[in-house]
Order: structure tokens, then sequence, then C-alpha cells
């Protein structure tokens, strides 16, 4: 089995890597049957994004803060535990953004796009879903779109719910609403095109996030999720990801 090897910079991330790489050799990862990432979540999604053009699957090790998207860090039977891992397909959110002063940014997020005020005032934005406005002015810190995948991290901090990694839906989260009070948010169906629109960019701009990516002083912003941009993660058969998102809905800490 060729493995390709990539680590995060952590010292423990690269020292596993020097182990792991005596135990089993390493390739460049565009000839990697499989490409192994050490390090944490945030490490993982640098990784998906950027060797996904590649199509091979991904198989993460913990050797950080948090895991969610890894398995257990082990030197030995790797080989064995890659053969009876389990897939998940994640499809990334595609953010297309236009900025105030007209200029435009694509980018993919396999957790989230979120958008943050810069500035000390609270943002007014309206909502569009479809095309449709279904919110003319919501007054918050901000809000999200989550994948399933990444409904566990910033959206369930925010109050968000856990999807079921099959669901097709995505989590709609405000991030500190003002106005109106009562609404929390909505979950929708996978192929809704979700707007944004800030409506006062010079008194109180918004930034834009992808994953890592962001993107300041926003005007509107596109998203939806993307059926031609999939990738495949690897699980232990006792550590699936479908499950770890079903246990985390117990989790009391």
């Amino acid at each position: 089995m060729r493995l390709a090897f990539v680590a995060s910079e952590t010292d423990v991330a690269q020292q596993a890597r020097d182990v792991l790489v005596k135990h089993y050799g390493d390739v460049d990862p565009s000839e990697a049957e499989i490409i192994v990432s050490l390090g944490g979540d945030g490490f993982m999604l640098r990784t998906l994004h950027t060797f996904r053009t590649l199509a091979v699957p991904f198989y993460g090790m913990k050797l950080g803060r948090l895991g969610f998207l890894m398995n257990q860090h082990a030197v030995d039977g790797l080989v064995e535990r890659i053969e009876r891992a389990h897939p998940a397909v994640l499809h990334p959110l595609e953010m297309h953004v236009t900025c105030a002063d007209g200029s435009e940014q694509r980018a993919l997020a396999f957790n989230e796009v979120a958008l943050l005020r810069q500035s000390n005032q609270a943002a007014h934005l309206q909502v569009r879903l479809n095309d449709a406005v279904k919110l003319e002015e919501l007054v918050c810190d901000g809000i999200l779109v989550s994948t399933p995948a990444g409904s566990t991290a910033y959206n369930l901090s925010a109050h968000g719910p856990i999807l079921p990694l099959d669901a097709n839906v995505l989590a709609l989260t405000p991030i500190s609403p003002f106005r109106p009070r009562r609404w929390r948010g909505a979950i929708l169906p996978h192929a809704t095109r979700v707007g944004f629109e800030t409506r006062d960019p010079n008194k109180r701009p918004i930034s834009a996030t992808a994953d890592f990516h962001e993107v300041r002083d926003v005007r509107v912003v596109e998203i939806r999720q993307s059926r031609r941009h999939g990738v495949r993660l690897l699980f232990d058969p006792e550590h699936n990801l479908q499950q770890r998102i079903l246990d985390e809905q117990f989790a009391l800490s």
C-alpha cells in the first residue's frame, strides 16, 4: 500500500511521522493510494483542501488537541486498520463572495462558512434562500452555514443542531442574534442556495470565512453545497464518523 504521510508542524506530529515512515515507507502524495494526516482537526481540514484534487482517501491520526475527524494514533497494524476502515464522503460548501469594492472571491468549506461582524457594531444582514428573501433584516454578531461533518464544531458552539452525516441537510445558525429575538436558525435541504447581503457595508463591515479562508469587507455572500468536490475520509469501524456524531448528542462535557 502506497502511503503518503503528512504532519502538522508540532514536534509530536513530526516525530510520529518519522516513526511511521520508517515502518511503512513514504511516497509523494501525488503517487499515494492513501494520504495519512497526522495532527488535529484543523490540520486535517488543511490536508483536505491541499490534496482534495488527487481523488484518494484520507486517513487521519490524532496528534493534536481536537480529533473529531481523526482516528487514534498507533504505529502497529496501520495497513490492516486502513483496509478495515469505513469511508465517509464529505461534500464541501462553495462560497462566492462579492466584496464592497466589487471584487469577487470563491472558496470551499468542509466544516462551515461563517459571517462575522468586523466592528463593535452588530451586523445587519438580509437572508435569502433560493433567491427568496426569508429575513429582511437579521441583527446579530454573525451567522453560519454548516455541513453535517462541521455541525459539531463552531455550529455546536453557537447552539446550532448536530446533523447526522447522511441526513442531506445543512444547519443555518445565527451567532448572538438580537433581532428577530425568537429566531434561532433553520435546518435546510442540502441543495438550498443560501444568500446573505449586508445592509450597511461601510458602517457595519462583515467578514466571511470558509473553514480557514477569510475574506473581509464583504457585501454579498452566496453559499451552496458542492456535489463535485467530495472527499473520502476513512475511520476505524469502532470510531466511525456517523457514530461519533450520534454520540456527540449525548455528551455532557
